[in-house]
């Protein structure tokens, strides 16, 4: 069977309690440009995802979005591993992708950095679940 790549409503994380709750009790993974803060709970998707850029360091709402879907982007094609294995081990995740580099980016540097975090985020999954 071949494989979709979508990033659908129920895979962005929208809500406001998580959001705030992420951000208190939540824990880090930093790999720059990129910084994940992460938690395991209760929401209804396996993973949950929100990506978010500095309007201090890019005061053009054009630079701020280009980062933005370039960081989406690469989540999308490669977060299929992690969602596979926190299915396996019946968990749910929720991720909040903060963008803390100063430049813009190419894409190839926010897919190396996304894929190193989503890596980081298997084996942290695994060691938190055992």
């Amino acid at each position: 069977m071949q494989q979709r790549y979508f990033l659908g409503k129920q895979d962005k994380l929208k809500s406001r309690k998580v959001i705030q709750q992420l951000f208190t009790e939540g824990k880090q993974v930093t790999v720059f440009p990129l910084k994940a803060i992460w938690m395991t709970g209760a929401q209804s998707s396996s993973l949950q995802a929100a990506v978010s850029v500095s309007a201090r360091h890019f005061k053009k709402a054009v630079d701020r979005n280009r980062i933005k879907r370039l960081i989406r982007e690469s989540y999308r094609l490669q977060r299929n591993e992690l969602t596979s294995h926190l299915i396996q081990q019946n968990l749910q995740l929720s991720v909040f992708f903060i963008f803390i580099g100063n430049e813009l980016p190419n894409y190839q540097l926010v897919s190396d950095a996304c894929d190193k975090i989503l890596q980081k985020l298997i084996q942290l999954t695994n060691e938190t679940n055992q």
